[in-house]
């Protein structure tokens, strides 16, 4: 029997802003990735997602980002790692507090938007992520793509890491997103997604934008919650992934 995990990043509404659907989202995903306040989210969104989280039994991940609200933390920032250090322990801090003042704990972290594709190859952005996750809580769980510098430095500070993979994503040959900046860096056609999604989960390869191969093994699945088809997306994924006799569950 396969398996896979379904993460999404939930929680990005702010103040009068809406953003997503967090109640409907969390009926088909295993994982929520919660926005932390820098690049969205606000403390009663946070606190209102978290129990959301709860009764769904969905497990629960800090999503930190760039000090970024008007670009939705997608900018590149070029900041000291001491100042990114201090940004990263100020929002996982926050979350993991108040995940465990509802009686519940904090799984794991996931970098947001263009500090995720950073870190994937600046050494320093993902050891200084490491360095935060292991003065917070070294058991905490890295999210983040394989083969990727912030897997390397994970691996280095035996910090647990689970490779991920985008169902709406391009992938270049290498491995790493296509960039948003391109017109083809989402795969926006239904259909394609499901098959990129089952042929990473059955077949352990990704098909790459100059249609090569490429072997993966992720562990858990992103889907964007700000993403104004995700939940119809979600019910296709969960249909799809059940006629392919494949479970929805948190990783092991």
């Amino acid at each position: 029997m396969y398996s896979i995990d379904i993460n999404c990043d939930l929680g990005e509404s702010f103040g009068a802003y809406q953003l997503g659907n967090n109640p409907e989202l969390l009926k088909y995903i295993s994982s929520a990735n919660i926005a932390c306040g820098f690049h969205a989210g606000d403390p009663k969104v946070i606190f209102t997602t978290l129990i959301q989280c709860v009764d769904n039994n969905v497990k629960i991940g800090a999503h930190p980002g760039f000090n970024d609200l008007v670009g939705f933390g997608r900018r590149e920032m070029h900041i000291h790692p001491d100042e990114l250090y201090c940004d990263l322990l100020y929002q996982i801090g926050a979350l993991k507090a108040m995940t465990e003042s509802m009686g519940t704990k904090l799984q794991h972290v996931k970098p947001h938007g263009a500090l995720y594709n950073m870190a994937a190859k600046n050494k320093e952005y993902a050891l200084t992520i490491c360095k935060v996750i292991k003065a917070l809580d070294s058991n905490l769980i890295l999210f983040g793509l394989p083969n990727s510098e912030m897997s390397k430095q994970a691996q280095a500070h035996n910090i647990a890491y689970i490779p991920e993979f985008f169902a709406d994503r391009n992938y270049n040959s290498d491995g790493s997103l296509v960039s948003r900046n391109d017109t083809n860096a989402v795969i926006k056609n239904t259909e394609d997604n499901l098959t990129h999604v089952v042929r990473m989960i059955k077949e352990n390869k990704i098909k790459t934008i100059d249609n090569q191969l490429i072997p993966s093994h992720a562990k858990t699945i992103c889907v964007h919650g700000d993403n104004d088809k995700a939940l119809q997306y979600l019910i296709a994924l969960n249909k799809r992934l059940e006629e392919e006799s494949i479970l929805v569950k948190p990783f092991n």
